[in-house]
């Protein structure tokens, strides 16, 4: 079964100097239907304005990655990381027990825009840890690229959870399909442009949520950008 979620039924807040889309219930947002999709709890879009971002604040056992797609996100936490997140980076942090960090526009004059995404642990109270990584656009061009899985497959970042996460760019005559087991889920999440889902047309900020699948194909790219995520189900 394939259900569609179209961008204007996310949820949305305005603070000045933070612009987001909630795909799932998040702060001030709450849909009881919405509370998330198998292990992935939040993806949050995101826009901070030049010289504005989110202070020091805390988090624990949950999988955090964050995925820029225009300006750049500075983030320092406590475990002595200060990095610049550009676009084509997957950071990626374990809370664990327990971390505090920041995240940053530093801009004059240009916005960034990131998705923050959190996905449940499948362990809790681990050390704290962080890592980050580039995926090239020649990567993505056309296919599915792992860039989250928990071993740490084809180069991919690390991730404490049952769960996987692909990139991919798409565009005119290129398609592709990845194998699915059905026994678990599947949330597609379109970036930007357009591009269909077995089919189904999704337009910038919709999302796909399939159960009960074995395959996923894309295909019909317009400028698309998309994220599939391969969950353990509910």
């Amino acid at each position: 079964m394939l259900t569609l979620r179209k961008s204007q039924d996310r949820g949305y807040a305005d603070h000045g100097w933070l612009k987001s889309f909630h795909s799932f219930s998040f702060a001030g947002y709450y849909d009881p239907k919405h509370m998330g999709f198998g292990n992935l709890r939040v993806i949050n879009e995101d826009r901070i304005a030049p010289g504005t971002g989110f202070g020091t604040h805390g988090h624990r056992d949950m999988e955090i990655i964050s995925y820029v797609l225009s300006g750049q996100l500075a983030h320092k936490d406590t475990l002595g990381n200060v990095k610049g997140i550009p676009p084509g980076d997957v950071q990626r942090m374990s809370a664990g027990r327990g971390v505090q960090h920041s995240e940053f526009n530093h801009a004059k004059d240009q916005t960034t825009h990131f998705l923050q995404i959190w996905i449940e642990p499948n362990v809790t109270g681990i050390e704290p840890g962080y890592e980050q990584k580039g995926f090239a656009e020649a990567e993505k061009r056309g296919k599915l690229r792992l860039v989250a899985s928990p071993d740490g497959a084809q180069g991919s970042v690390t991730i404490h959870a049952d769960a996987r996460v692909y990139a991919g760019l798409f565009e005119g005559a290129e398609t592709a399909s990845i194998a699915l087991d059905p026994k678990r889920q599947a949330y597609v999440h379109l970036v930007r442009g357009a591009l269909t889902v077995n089919g189904n047309k999704l337009a910038a900020g919709d999302a796909a949520m399939l159960v009960a699948e074995s395959q996923i194909t894309l295909a019909e790219g317009k400028d698309a950008e998309v994220l599939v995520f391969d969950l353990a189900a509910d």
